[in-house]
């Protein structure tokens, strides 16, 4: 029967390509104070295990679920055309811009230690805009 199983192997699967950001979509069932619920979340992360602890951190704070409450039916890895939810829509975009409002001047960076005091009587600028 489908339902007497039994765990043979439980192996952290590790990712070909982690340098780059996918979306994943995974598909779960947890068990909550008022009953069973299923339940689609898409995430962005470098791996399927990110993602799936992005989940658990999630779920823990928006349902109070606990891990062992959590059961993953399925995940993929989405492509653009394939995204449900607005907040992954945003950010796969071509021309996608992301903004520095408070940076460290740079020039300040590349000098001696030694070059500039330590102490100063005026706060850095981290807004150039």
């Amino acid at each position: 029967k489908k339902t007497t199983g039994e765990i043979l192997d439980c192996v952290e699967i590790t990712e070909k390509n982690s340098r780059t950001v996918k979306n994943y979509g995974i598909w779960l069932r947890y068990s909550s104070r008022s009953g069973t619920h299923n339940m689609y979340r898409e995430f962005r992360d470098l791996t399927l295990t990110g993602a799936v602890s992005q989940l658990y951190d999630e779920m823990a704070g928006r349902h109070r679920t606990r891990p062992r409450s959590i059961q993953i039916i399925r995940t993929a890895t989405l492509g653009a055309k394939d995204l449900r939810r607005t907040n992954g829509m945003q950010f796969a975009k071509r021309n996608v811009k992301f903004p520095l409002p408070h940076r460290v001047d740079s020039a300040k960076r590349g000098q001696k230690a030694l070059s500039d005091r330590t102490f100063t009587t005026v706060r850095p600028t981290t807004y150039f805009g």
